[in-house]
Parts: C-alpha cells; structure tokens; sequence
C-alpha cells in the first residue's frame, strides 16, 4: 500500500476527531506542523467513503448515544472484535488490494471543500457535475485500494460485507451527518499548494535568491527578519457585537497592513453586492468579504493582469545560505499564480484560514502583494531604489500603504508625479498616486505642511479613508456612498472611526458639521489628532463626538 496515502487519510481522520471536539487552538498548531497536501480529504463524507465507514456510521447513528467522531467509531468497532486473531485486529480497518496509480490524480478531486452541505442545502463548493466527479473518485479509491473487512455487529453474531462493489458503493451518498459539519468543513479550508481541482493555478515553491531579494524590499537587507509583532498578526475579526466588521490588531507595528485590508472589507461589506449597512456581518460573511478584499488588492497589484498568492507550506523550500538569515517563514512560501481574477477569489476563499487564523495572515498578504507587483516594479515604483516596505520598529512605510491602496509602491501622496529640477540640466521624478483610488487616506503630517495629499487619495471613490496619524494607522468611514458625489450631503454627515489596536469596546460615530467654522484655541484647547486629519479635507469642520470619549 502507498504510505504516503495512509497517511494523508489518517492525518485528515485526525483533523475530523479534533473538529468534532473543538480543539482549534491543536488543530492550528497541527496545520503548522503537518500542513495539508492536494491529497487530503476535507469533507466528512468523502472521508467516510475513502474509508469505507458507511455501514459502521449508519450503525453508530441508531445507537442511543451515537459517538461524533469517525476515529471513535472505529476504536469502539476495534475494541469490539475481541474474537479477531492478532492480525485480523490490526489490519479491522484496510486490507491491501492494489496500488492507486497516481496519488495526486486520485485524490486531487476530494480535497477541495467550502461550506458544509447543511449550510449550502446540500451543496458543495463545487458544481453538481464536479460533485458527482468527487463522489466517483473516492468510490474508485475505495474499490481500487482498500476492503473493509466482514465485522460483527453487537447485536449478532451475523456478519456483514462491505466490500465495495463498483461505484455503488455510495448508496448513502445522499444521507446528511445528523450532527453538523459546519465546523469541520470551515476549518478546511487550508493551503492547497499544487494544481487546485478546478482551478488555473500555477505552484511553485520560493527559492533562496527570491527570498533575499524580498527581504531587500521589506527590511533593506537581507539579514533582517519579521519582529514577533508581525508573526503573530493575521486579520482575525472583533466579536464584539456592534464591532463584528473590524479586523483586530494585537500588537503595535503592521498596522498600515491592517487599516489598509480593513478599508477594502469595508468596501465590500457597505457598497458591493449584498450589502449588511448594519455592519453586523455573520462569520462565514466577513470571512468571505476578507477573501474578495485580499483578492482585491493583490489583482490590483499585478495590474489586473495576475497575481501571486504567498502561502505557508510548513515546511522550507531551500536550504538558507550565504547573506540570507533564516526566519522560518520565508524559506517555507509556496507562490500560487493565478491568471483570472475569478480563479483567484476562489483559491483565496478555499485558502482564508491562513489569512484569517494565521498565524502568519499579515506578512503572507504582503507577499503576495510585492510579487503581484513584481520586486523589479516595486523597486522602480520607489523615489530611491534603497527604501524599504518596514521601517524602524517594524512599522509600516508610507510605500507599502500605497501598494496595498493603489497596487503601486511609490514613494508620496500626490497627484501623478513631480520633477524637481536638481542643477546641471538634470532633474528628479518623485512619483505619485497615478488615479482616484478606491479607499482614500488622510494625514496628520499633512496638518503640520510636512506633506500634500492630492485629490486621487483625498476624495476617493468611495468614503473609506485610512488615516495615518503619529505613527499609526486606523480606518475612517461614511455608510452613505453619495458623501463623494453630492455636495449637499457634505454640509453634516457621520463618520465611523475604528481602531484595531486602541482596544475599542463600542462604535466610535463623530458627526461632522461644515456649515459652521471651528475656530480653536490654540493654547487652551486639546485637539485629537484625527479632528485635524478630518480637516485637512473639510476645512474648519466641526466634530461631534457625540459621548465618545476623544482619542488623543
């Protein structure tokens, strides 16, 4: 029998017990440790039928109290033959037919799972077509690699074959678990890091010179490495009811990451189809709306031609040499290019979970955004071709911002490009925003004349900005689109504020009034730095915080 295969089912049988029994943090730790494979099964009922465990389920659901877990039902089928010879008892679960011939082409069709069929009444992450392929595949599995052996029942002495016998073998293949698989089908969706079943991606791991050139971009040298404030941060949401849209930071550092990724969610949670004004989105909601943002940004990036998702395989990819510093997390990407923005939605909803539950979400999307963009282009796109995407104390440079904004890494927040006339004939190009971006951004350096945000960034399309003030990145937001096309609706109107990192605990609303001219004293008066952000677009505006306490 291949032993690879085995155990990929029996990795994929202990995934299944841990779901059944709530173990999140373990099976985190075990996708770390032992990452998933285009071989494994990720849904409960292929993972019966590629074990044959049919007539040992059905047995267990009538019981009185039936167990959850596939991997119980077999130990309490195993401790029953007590009358089996040795032998017999070690192999109560496979015995050896033939060889599988392909590994990867067998088992490739079973491994792809988005919701649980309850949740979609039934259906699978892929179509009925493609579901009837799943379910022939593992039935071919079964009948060509394994036979369960003839066991008793308890209630008699009488034996029952399940040999398998061609591909009617899935006569419950209509049958719904009687306990649900929400869990372990969402926990599921896990890195795939060759071809995917029904997808145009291309897989290939990182090699050395790769990973010390995006090390130059990020850090400026190759030795540097991610500070523990990035390993730990991928974009896990707040569950606090009336903050359920808001993507929480645990540490200082990769916030211009965060508040940029919490732009685009909010993009598409208030002004894209199905649309919740509420902002009180479900889980499998806000995890979607996560992975259509993602998607977003890295399309943008690789000019909507294509692009590279970056994700942990778990394991190195090259040995680390020379003037490279290992950091455990580069040497291990595998680069998934693909070349339509559709394919790429659905690989990165199948893959959520490494962006979402991390615990590497932040730098991956990083990644994925600079070769999207190409290391070349990010390069040229900088005003000096040293800079880097992280600054001093692992913060984010305004450059990185801009290629998570706009797909491109330039330098500053103007309008277009700037030639300064630097002597001797010669001059120099700064570069900036080359069109209206999507999500806007505001900033307290621009209160203090220390830069010009230009139209392109302050008046986006629609009225989501990033601010950036003293260092640190958060989210400003309007709920009513026509805040950027009406005029009149600019004269009073709400703004949200959110910061992942300020520990929130309530919704933040300040009402802004521009028919009335605030005048503030200087010397007496405390002004939060985002009331000066906000007037940098609005002028003398008034801001209400209506009870909130100001953040200073």
């Amino acid at each position: 029998m291949n032993n690879a295969l085995v155990e990929e089912v029996a990795a994929s049988l202990v995934r299944e017990y841990l779901s059944r029994k709530g173990l999140k943090k373990t099976i985190a730790t075990m996708e770390q440790e032992l990452p998933r494979t285009n071989s494994s099964v990720n849904n409960r009922n292929d993972l019966r039928r590629v074990l044959n465990l049919e007539p040992l389920y059905k047995r267990n659901k009538v019981q009185e109290i039936p167990l959850k877990a596939m991997l119980e039902i077999i130990v309490k089928h195993c401790m029953e033959t007590k009358n089996m010879t040795n032998s017999r008892t070690e192999d109560c679960l496979f015995q050896k037919n033939t060889v599988p011939t392909s590994r990867s082409s067998v088992m490739s069709s079973v491994s792809v799972c988005d919701v649980s069929d309850e949740e979609k009444g039934g259906s699978t992450a892929v179509s009925n077509q493609s579901k009837t392929d799943v379910y022939r595949s593992s039935d071919d599995i079964v009948c060509t690699s394994y036979k369960f052996l003839s066991y008793k029942t308890s209630q008699s002495n009488s034996k029952i074959s399940a040999t398998c016998v061609g591909s009617s073998a899935s006569s419950s293949e209509g049958e719904r678990d009687d306990i649900k698989d929400e869990e372990f089908c969402e926990l599921s969706r896990v890195p795939v890091f060759s071809r995917a079943s029904r997808l145009n991606v291309d897989a290939q791991p990182i090699d050395l010179n790769l990973a010390e050139d995006l090390k130059n971009i990020l850090f400026g040298s190759s030795f540097a490495c991610f500070n523990d404030e990035w390993k730990i941060q991928s974009f896990s949401f707040n569950d606090l009811p009336d903050l359920r849209y808001g993507i929480v930071q645990k540490k200082g550092g990769p916030c211009g990451v965060l508040a940029s990724v919490q732009a685009c969610v909010l993009q598409k949670l208030l002004f894209e189809e199905n649309t919740d004004l509420r902002l009180e989105p479900s889980k499998s909601n806000r995890s979607k709306k996560l992975a259509m943002a993602l998607a977003k940004i890295v399309w943008r990036a690789g000019d909507r031609k294509k692009a590279v998702v970056a994700l942990s395989s778990g394991r190195k990819q090259f040995i680390p040499a020379g003037r490279y510093k290992s950091d455990g997390i580069l040497e291990t990407i595998i680069l998934n290019t693909v070349s339509s923005q559709e394919d790429l939605t659905l690989f990165l909803e199948q893959n959520i979970h490494q962006f979402e539950l991390g615990p590497y979400g932040c730098i991956l999307l990083t990644l994925s955004a600079i070769l999207s963009r190409s290391t070349d282009l990010v390069i040229k796109d900088f005003d000096v071709p040293t800079n880097s995407l992280i600054g001093a104390h692992g913060y984010c440079t305004q450059e990185l911002v801009n290629l998570l904004l706009t797909g491109r890494a330039v330098s500053n927040v103007f309008n277009d490009v700037l030639e300064l006339d630097s002597g001797n004939g010669n001059s120099t190009v700064l570069n900036g925003i080359t069109g209206r971006s999507d999500i806007g951004l505001l900033s307290l350096f621009e209160h203090y004349n220390l830069c010009k945000v230009g139209s392109y960034l302050k008046t986006p399309k629609y009225p989501i900005w990033v601010i950036c003030s003293e260092s640190h990145f958060s989210v400003l937001f309007c709920v009513r689109k026509e805040l950027m096309n009406d005029w009149r609706m600019e004269r009073r109107f709400d703004l949200y504020y959110y910061d992942g990192l300020a520990n929130q605990q309530e919704e933040i609303r300040l009402t802004v009034d521009t028919s009335q001219n605030c005048v503030p004293d200087a010397e007496n008066d405390i002004i939060p730095p985002i009331e000066h952000c906000i007037r940098t677009k609005w002028k003398g505006a008034m801001v209400d915080w209506n009870g909130a306490e100001p953040l200073l």
